[in-house]
Formats: C-alpha cells, sequence, structure tokens
C-alpha cells in the first residue's frame, strides 16, 4: 500500500511535533512516522520529562526532611527508586494523550513504524509485525533523535550497567550508584541519586563540570554536590567495566578501581539514523550518525530537512521544537516569517538547579568586552528565606558603557523560571535592553524576580 503527502515526518519528538503543527496549520497533508508504540519521542519516554519528574518528586522528599515541621515524621518516609518511576511514567503517559489530541485536532495522520528511504521522494515504513508500507512526498523532515552512545566494550545487555534509557526500567534500588559522564545527563542523575540518600560517585572524563557554564555557576555545582555526598573523580577515563551478579567495577586509567551496585553510562549521544538508508540517497551522517544540514536545516537533498537532537547541539528539546517550527513555515511557504534565537537558555535540573543565557565571564575576557557584573545572593531575598530555598545567586552580566544585558546566569532553585525574565529584557532591540530596566521595575514583593533588582543595582554601584 502507498499513501502521498505533502510532507512526511520521522519521528514525533519536540523537532517532529513542531514541524507537523506549523505544516497542518498552513493546510498540508502531513503524517508523522514514529517507531514506537506511543508518540513524544525520546524527550517525553526517556530523556526529559521522565527524569525531569523524578527530579521533581525527589525535591519534594528532600525539603519535606528537611523541614523541622516534618521531623517527627521521618520514619514513615520510605521512596525508592521505583516509587519514582511509576510518578515519572505517570507523567509521561499524560504528555502523550495530550500529544495525541494535538495530532487528531490538526488532522495530521500517524504512522506508526520503521522508516527507511526507498527513494528520495518515497520511505518503507516496517511494522513490528513485519509488514510494509510506503509513503511518498514532497517534503520530508527527519527528526529522529538521539540515544546513548554505546562504546562496544561495554556490555550494556548485562542487568548492572545501565545508560539513560534503560535506568528507566530498574525495579530496585541500588545502594551505591557510579556515573560514567559528568555532562548534563550525568549531574542531573547524581542530583536524583543522592536525593534518595543513596551513595554515588560521579567520574568526569574532562577537568571540571558542566566547562560550557559560568566558571562561577561550576564551582557552586561542584561543591553543592560534594555537600549532597557526592564522590566527583576528574579527568578520569575507563580502562574496563566488568560486572558481575554482586555488582559492577568500573576500572580507570589512572588504575582507580570503583566498585558499585550498578553503573549509569552518560558518556555521549548518538544520532537515531542506522538503518533509515541515508546513504545511500546521498545524505551524509558523521561517526556519531547525525546528520549534516546548513543553515537552514537542509540536507545535501534540498527537500529533505533534519532537525533536532539527531543534528547534534544544543540538543535541548525546547531549540528542536522551534527548529521544526522553523523548518515547517520554510516549505510551507517558502521562507519563515521568524527567525531562531541566537542565544538558547540552557535549563539544567541539578539540585540546585541552573540556568543561563548569554555570554559567561570567561568568553567576554577572551573578547575583551569591558564587562560589569551584579549580584543577587538568594539568601538575602525575602521570598527565598521564606521558602527555605537560600542557596543560589543571579548574576547578570552588562556592558560597561552601553549598559546592554550581555549575560544571565542563576543558580538555584526555579532558576529555569527566573532566567526568562531576564531574557525577555535582554532580547529587546537598542536601548531597550539595559540593566537600568530591572532598577528602575518595581517588582512584586516578596518573589524571587526581586533577585533582579538586587543585582542591577548591585552592578550599577560598581560603576561608580
Amino acid at each position: 500500500m502507498e499513501r502521498c503527502y505533502d510532507v512526511v515526518i520521522i519521528g514525533s519528538g519536540p523537532g517532529g511535533e513542531g514541524a507537523a503543527m506549523r505544516l497542518a496549520k498552513a493546510g498540508k497533508r502531513v503524517a508523522v512516522v514514529e517507531a514506537h508504540p506511543q508518540i513524544g519521542g525520546g524527550c517525553t519516554h526517556w530523556g526529559t520529562i521522565p527524569s525531569k519528574a523524578m527530579r521533581h518528586a525527589v525535591q519534594l522528599l528532600a525539603e519535606y526532611r528537611r523541614h523541622p515541621l516534618f521531623e517527627h515524621t521521618l520514619g514513615h518516609m520510605d521512596v525508592g527508586f521505583p516509587e519514582l518511576l511509576r510518578e515519572a511514567h505517570a507523567v509521561s503517559s499524560e504528555q502523550v494523550r495530550t500529544r495525541q489530541r494535538f495530532y487528531y485536532r490538526n488532522q495530521v495522520d500517524i504512522v506508526h513504524g520503521f522508516a527507511c528511504f526507498e527513494e528520495p521522494c518515497r520511505v518503507r515504513v516496517t511494522r513490528r509485525a513485519h509488514e510494509h508500507e510506503f509513503l511518498c512526498a514532497d517534503h520530508f523532515v527527519i527528526a529522529t533523535g538521539s540515544r546513548p552512545y554505546h562504546p562496544e566494550d561495554v556490555d550494556f545487555a548485562h542487568a548492572r550497567i545501565h545508560d539513560s534509557d534503560s535506568l528507566l526500567s530498574l525495579e530496585y534500588t541500588p545502594r551505591v550508584v557510579t556515573i560514567y559522564g559528568a555532562g548534563v545527563i550525568g549531574c542531573e542523575y547524581a542530583s536524583i541519586f543522592a536525593n534518595l540518600d543513596l551513595k554515588v560517585n560521579l567520574v568526569n572524563t574532562r577537568d571540571k563540570l558542566l566547562s560550557f557554564l559560568d566558571d562561577e555557576v561550576t564551582d557552586a555545582l561542584a561543591y553543592h554536590l560534594r555537600d549532597q555526598g557526592i564522590q566527583i573523580r576528574h579527568n578520569e577515563s575507563y580502562a574496563l567495566i566488568e560486572a558481575d551478579d554482586e555488582g559492577v567495577v568500573l576500572e580507570c586509567q589512572s588504575g582507580a578501581r570503583i566498585r558499585s551496585d550498578i553503573l549509569l553510562w552518560a558518556n555521549g549521544r548518538s544520532g537515531n539514523t542506522h538503518g533509515m538508508g541515508l546513504e545511500a540517497i546521498g545524505i551524509g551522517v558523521n561517526h556519531r550518525g547525525q546528520i549534516e544540514v546548513d543553515a537552514s536545516f537542509a540536507t545535501a537533498l534540498g527537500h529533505i530537512h533534519a532537525v533536532g537532537d539527531v543534528i547534534g547541539p544544543p540538543g535541548l528539546a525546547s531549540a528542536s521544537y522551534d527548529q521544526g517550527r522553523f523548518v515547517g513555515g520554510l516549505i510551507a511557504d517558502g521562507r519563515s516569517d521568524w527567525s531562531l534565537v541566537k542565544e538558547v537558555p540552557t535549563g539544567i535540573f541539578t539540585s540546585p538547579e541552573i540556568s543561563s543565557v548569554g555570554k559567561s565571564e570567561r568568553e567576554l575576557t577572551a573578547a575583551g568586552i569591558p564587562y560589569e557584573v551584579g549580584r543577587a545572593e538568594f539568601k538575602h531575598i525575602a521570598r527565598a528565606q521564606i521558602s527555605g530555598h537560600r542557596v543560589g545567586m543571579l548574576k547578570l552580566l552588562f556592558h560597561r558603557d552601553t549598559l546592554e544585558i550581555l549575560g544571565i546566569h542563576c543558580f538555584g532553585e526555579q532558576a529555569a523560571e527566573i532566567l526568562h525574565i531576564g531574557q525577555a529584557v535582554m532580547s529587546q532591540p537598542g536601548e531597550a535592553n539595559s540593566i537600568r530596566y530591572f532598577a528602575e521595575t518595581t517588582f512584586n514583593y516578596p518573589t524571587m524576580a526581586e533577585a533582579y533588582r538586587v543585582a542591577a543595582l548591585n552592578g550599577l554601584n560598581r560603576l561608580f
């Protein structure tokens, strides 16, 4: 059987959904191919949603344990990893139902199965029962996402060795966890396990955590992770990973041997392109399975675009959705009526949370840009004192002469929400982007937003 559409989108994660909704609104006949039984992609089922749902639940548990009003009830608290997983799966299921309605209302066909290009304008979709269906279209959008990178010498089939996907099937609570890789995923899961009162070894292949962030923020993160009992080992790389029925041993090139109940591999991701027949039709794929695209997200074949994690950084659900909408506009109208933001905000849901947008002090110094810093420590903000979330700070970087906001860095509870206030001002053209906005605006009191006024006044005072 063969069906023809204006556009076929492969993958129903944020990038695929963004493209599908934009194209459907433009009156295009659209089909979305999803390899898994449920829509939503890795973001909904194995990545962003489950990990953030678990992080939120474990944060509530940690706050409950710390609050003096509930000290007498601590003996009744028995929460383990399986309980967190049930909460995460419930949220994922709700997300699936919500997104299913989006596709239905916009008359987008969902085709379940694995898509492989037979020709540049035709894909074969194979279902689990080995049945085939063929879809043809004038345009294609590849939004298949990514998966954890698996080195060949690590036995991921062993029950004690996990990646961030298989971890979500763990049916017990381990006592000791080793996480290999201290990127965003590794640091977030380190926080989750630590707040379950587990022993955590975080093995970092680099000399510091999350080096793409502002140095002051990464230093603060390392301090607070250690304060939670996490053992951080920098500049280590594995030589051998051995597992048996009793546990798993990570042997490092340095000679260090780390034994734990389970090992979570969180070191790199690969694009989901294997078996799609891309090379056969002339589309380039690099050694990590990522598709090469131009500035408009077009592949070597102009009628085939690719968006999201399958093309590499930044690997954020938010950016993927916007890329999908952007490409949808290009296909529907021959142009897009808006442009993607140059400064994509970063949200990292460790404990405490991190969020940033714009330049870091390191980048501004290297570029020779005269800047000043305004800070607000959360411990001095009334709302933080009320809520008990005193750890953290808001840091504004601005041009000494023009007062233009150059970077915003936040560390602490609700950092990813707080950041967007500054991002809105930072995105304004000309003189509207000024630190004076925060100094001269009245904020609700007591709120965390007040940190912007405190930080702005702190920075401006440094100029005189």
